[in-house]
């Protein structure tokens, strides 16, 4: 039975409630551990028992962090970067142009600069370049340093890595790996062909932050001081949620301590990067993903590739503030070249009308906005999606999945089949570049490779609740109550709530395609609701005269504060007509 009776939504969906089951055992666990309904139902949905809760609510670094030998190459990887620091080597960061690949070369940064050491940083342009290593770039950073450490790419760089004869270099990555190595001093990558995959929902900042950890280790045996590691982890935690990474494990423990330190306001790209946004009180894993990490990736996706990465690693305030305030220029730029390519990928999407993978592919598209782009895509239409970016007969894209669909892999496999040029990735994210006159064909395999995976999820178009609301009872405390209990993302979904029979006191626009609500309960309280990209849906449209009418309302809890004061507001995901 749908909840609420809720058949078919503004948006088309339809409306599951709580199993009988897993209600009661979040009963259970309320009262036991005298716990909010709704934070237990949180726990309930992740299988923690009563005798876990305390733990699972505050998750701690040294009971989860792995040890860091457990991964291949580890001791060989840490050893050297130690030895290349105490000897004063020349060493080169060669970074991704995306948030984990600033983040993590902003670690690696950082760490030397506490050993008085300082290193050049390298970032290949999108455009120019493209991703990863490249054989001309890595020569000439082999003729000028002494070690090369690629960070968030190399696991597949075979070439461009045998161009740095001569040179050591050390890859710390997590894409997935080929059958063989590339030829390095060391890979770390804990989704190598030979490692268990144990850890391979780690980022690429998380497996710098398990070196360092090592490289600590080395220090302490050689009567050295080590640099303060617990500091770092807020570049670790905005790379694990901005990478899209499963919040499971270690990376829970990451991303709340990182959160944590963040609102201390220490390191300065980071308080640039939030004041330019308009943070408005302490950051949770919402702001990192939907604030802070799309004007970090605004530099490499239409502005100089490695401003992310510097704003990120600057320890002065002032440049921080102006690297900031570039990106966040080069940010709504970017959205709107974005929109451009985002309308007319959507028309291909729907007139072709699959049902497996959506996918589109255009002439001029700028490479920088494809993956957005596939991500949008993605969300419309609840399928894999690539968006690929033609010019000069070659093809350039990005592949967004969804749960359950592992299209790191899928594509990897088309590349090992001749159907592109290159390509790879992980399980919810890949990039791929292939001849404009086999696009077609490569979209058509790729549909049969992940077919499987996805028939395998049911229910995609359902929209699952967690329980009800009633406004009075969208109060503050309950929202830190929830925080306790993430942090929410990827594999790790924020509870979502239903308050039934609201009365819509107020909507407008804001902005370019969102939706500001005004919501009450017959009698009761009223609530804030926005309603991110809603006017390019069904959603926004629908709501936007809905002044006086009565709706079911469902969506997550935010935390906003305006003059002092703390207030609860709605992040709407759907509506329904009483």
């Amino acid at each position: 039975m749908a909840f609420l009776g809720v058949e078919r939504s503004l948006a088309g969906r339809r409306w599951i409630g709580p199993e009988t089951a897993l209600e009661r055992l979040a009963e259970g666990l309320a009262q036991q551990c005298s716990l909010p309904l709704p934070v237990a139902r949180v726990l309930a949905e992740r299988g923690v028992e009563a005798d876990a809760a305390e733990s699972f609510l505050t998750p701690r670094l040294r009971d989860l962090l792995p040890d860091p030998l457990v991964l291949r190459d580890m001791e060989t990887a840490a050893g050297r970067l130690v030895a290349a620091a105490e000897a004063g080597e020349r060493i080169a960061i060669f970074a991704d142009y995306d948030v984990d690949g600033g983040a993590s070369a902003a670690l690696l940064l950082d760490w030397l600069r506490r050993q008085g050491r300082d290193a050049t940083l390298y970032i290949p342009d999108r455009i120019d370049e493209g991703y990863g290593p490249n054989a001309p770039a890595m020569a000439e950073l082999a003729a000028a340093h002494d070690l090369i450490i690629c960070v968030d790419c190399g696991t597949l760089s075979h070439d461009a890595l045998a161009a740095a004869d001569g040179t050591d270099v050390i890859v710390l990555d997590h894409h997935l790996g080929g059958e063989t190595l590339p030829p390095a001093l060391a890979v770390v990558n804990p989704n190598r062909a030979d490692e268990d995959g144990a850890l391979g929902h780690l980022c690429a900042a998380g497996v710098v932050f398990l070196t360092l950890v090592q490289a600590g280790r080395v220090l302490r045996a050689k009567g050295r001081p080590e640099p303060d590691l617990m500091a770092m982890l807020d570049l670790v935690g905005l790379a694990t949620v901005a990478d899209v990474a499963p919040l499971v494990g270690v990376n829970r423990a990451f991303v709340r301590q990182g959160l944590a330190i963040m609102a201390r306001r220490q390191r300065p790209g980071l308080v640039a990067l939030a004041d330019v946004a308009r943070l408005d009180g302490p950051p949770n894993a919402f702001h990192l993903g939907f604030l802070l990490g799309p004007r970090i990736n605004a530099g490499g996706r239409v502005g100089r590739a490695d401003l992310g990465a510097l704003c990120l690693s600057s320890r002065d305030s002032v440049e921080a503030a102006r690297l900031a305030a570039e990106l966040d220029g080069l940010n709504r730029d970017r959205r709107s070249i974005e929109a451009g390519v985002r309308d007319e990928a959507l028309a291909q999407v729907e007139a072709r009308g699959d049902r497996v993978l959506s996918w589109a592919a255009g002439e001029g598209w700028h490479p920088g906005v494809v993956g957005i782009v596939a991500a949008r895509i993605k969300e419309a239409t609840d399928l894999p999606s690539v968006v690929i970016g033609v010019e000069g007969g070659i093809g350039k894209g990005s592949a967004r999945s969804v749960p359950g669909v592992d299209l790191g892999r899928a594509v990897q496999r088309l590349a090992q089949e001749g159907l592109l040029i290159k390509g790879g990735g992980h399980e919810m994210a890949a990039g791929l570049t292939v001849a404009e006159d086999r696009i077609a064909a490569a979209m058509a395999r790729l549909a049969e490779l992940i077919a499987r995976d996805l028939a395998a999820r049911s229910g995609n178009r359902d929209l699952r609740i967690s329980g009800l609301l009633e406004t009075g009872g969208a109060t503050p405390q309950l929202f830190r109550q929830l925080e306790d209990a993430g942090p929410f993302g990827q594999a790790s979904p924020a509870p979502r709530f239903a308050f039934p029979d609201q009365l819509i006191d107020s909507a407008s626009t804001m902005g370019d395609n969102h939706l500001r609500l005004r919501f009450r309960s017959p009698g009761g309280s009223a609530v804030e609701a926005v309603a991110w990209g809603a006017m390019n849906g069904p959603l926004g449209p629908a709501l936007i005269g809905a002044k006086g009418r009565r709706f079911h309302l469902a969506g997550k809890l935010d935390l906003s504060t305006w003059g002092g004061r703390e207030r609860v507001r709605l992040r709407l995901d759907d509506a329904a007509p009483v």
